[in-house]
């Protein structure tokens, strides 16, 4: 099968001439295989075979449900309590479980050169001391004596035994998040969605009802008209209203993917792999881009389709409809400010630099972004505020946890967390800024004026 690691893969990825392999995949996934402990293409191979048969097992399901014995009724699709549970506590909860317990068990042994397979996971501790303070409540025990500053990664040099811990910044080998600090996060990630997933009233009467919830989200100035009234069954009776919402999240969550996956590398050496690094950004972007659409699209045929004006009186929904010239005409001058701005700064930078004056570009230091990084802790600027000052009450409250490790990880030149920004930030910056408004723009008047326009009153009577 495929060459991906050991002695073929060596041969097969290097070129003719050539002293030593090299990576010509931009995808990330040989970063993401290693640092979860994949070493063989035996794993591999075994874990594709796995994955296949999961998701025929799947498929047959999705079709088993599309037969009418078979088939969930319509209430159980407005089961808005039990599907939030389930969501909450089994989707990301357990899966999140689930993660901690590969790291935990297999990912962390394997970056200290330890060997962990199906033949002896029963039989390996992942921690020298087991479960035993786990169940004496001596949780301290799993984040003492961290891997050390000189851990070679996938050998057992400068390695720890801990397996839960809160260091801060970056392995200063691979340039990527620590493993027992993703670990940890996952756990607990997974102990805040699973009691999360128990607040919601089903069949026992107790917990929270999301229709009482909304119903009583009116803003105490009354600004807000009746707030969230009548929202629970509009948003139960529409898919599409569903799917907008969901789509949405789903699009949100990816544009923070593609941001992280530079600002915090979780993936071993990929930090150095700038090729890597740029076309996974733009790849979440892209991607991002289209559910957002997406969620757009279908808010708009919600509006069409679903929306009933009567049970929607003054809450947020018929508000957004009523002003929706104020919210259009908003969007409008602000694409306008940012093009004609933006494109103005270029052209100017760009012809002064061409007639050999670079010196008389406009150049706008981006204060408030720097300042952000310096409250942060980067010290370049001399801004001496918060995180970047010695004694601020921030810095003394972190200073035994994670803060050394965050301070040496945003002030060190070799990875691209909190990179140093200058005036082409502040261009590329207003430049996107500039996109992301109209495209807002474009999507927000599809949607509202979905139902009809100033210039096209009737539009929902049209086929």
């Amino acid at each position: 099968w495929d060459p991906h690691f050991g002695q073929p893969a060596v041969e097969a990825y290097t070129r003719g001439g050539a002293s030593g392999p090299v990576n010509i995949a931009y995808s990330g996934v040989y970063q993401w295989w290693f640092t979860i402990g994949m070493r063989t293409n035996q794993d591999l191979y075994q874990g594709a075979l796995f994955l296949l048969v999961v998701s025929s097992l799947l498929l047959f399901a999705g079709w088993l449900h599309l037969q009418p014995q078979f088939k969930p009724s319509v209430s159980w699709f407005k089961n808005a309590e039990s599907r939030l549970n389930h969501h909450l506590a089994g989707l990301f909860g357990v899966s999140s479980l689930a993660w901690t317990g590969h790291l935990v068990h297999v990912a962390i042994p394997e970056s200290r050169g330890q060997h962990v397979r199906w033949d002896n996971l029963l039989t390996t501790l992942p921690h020298p001391q087991g479960l035993s303070p786990f169940f004496t409540g001596n949780w301290a025990a799993y984040a003492q004596n961290p891997d050390t500053s000189n851990h070679l990664f996938g050998t057992s040099e400068g390695a720890g035994t801990a397996i839960l811990t809160f260091v801060g910044g970056f392995h200063p080998q691979t340039q990527s998040l620590w493993l027992t600090d993703m670990a940890h996060h996952h756990l607990a990630i997974a102990v805040v969605f699973i009691v999360a997933g128990h607040m919601y009233r089903t069949n026992f009467g107790i917990g929270h009802s999301i229709r009482e919830i909304l119903d009583a989200h009116t803003a105490p100035s009354g600004r807000l008209g009746a707030g969230h009234k009548g929202i629970f069954d509009t948003l139960n009776n529409s898919l599409h209203f569903q799917l907008g919402l969901a789509l949405a999240s789903l699009g949100v969550v990816t544009s923070l993917v593609a941001q992280h996956m530079y600002s915090l590398p979780p993936y071993a050496f990929m930090a150095q792999d700038f090729t890597t690094q740029a076309a996974l950004y733009t790849h979440h972007q892209y991607i991002a881009g289209f559910i957002m659409t997406g969620a757009f699209a279908h808010g708009a045929i919600f509006f069409i389709r679903d929306y009933d004006p009567e049970q929607n009186e003054g809450n947020v929904l018929s508000r957004m409809l009523e002003h929706k010239e104020a919210i259009i005409s908003h969007l409008s001058w602000v694409s306008l400010f940012l093009g004609f701005h933006t494109l103005g700064l270029y052209v100017h930078n760009d012809v002064m630099q061409a007639f050999g004056t670079p010196e008389k570009q406009i150049l706008i230091e981006p204060v408030f972004a720097q300042w952000i990084q310096a409250s942060h802790g980067k010290a370049l600027y001399g801004f001496d505020v918060l995180l970047s000052s010695g004694d601020s009450a921030a810095t003394s409250a972190s200073q035994n946890i994670w803060l050394p490790g965050w301070l040496d990880a945003i002030n060190n030149n070799t990875n691209s967390l909190f990179l140093t920004i200058g005036p082409g930030d502040f261009l590329v910056h207003h430049a996107i800024a500039l996109g992301l408004h109209t495209t807002t723009l474009i999507l927000v008047k599809g949607a509202l004026d979905a139902r009809g326009s100033k210039l096209m009153p009737d539009k929902k009577e049209f086929g």
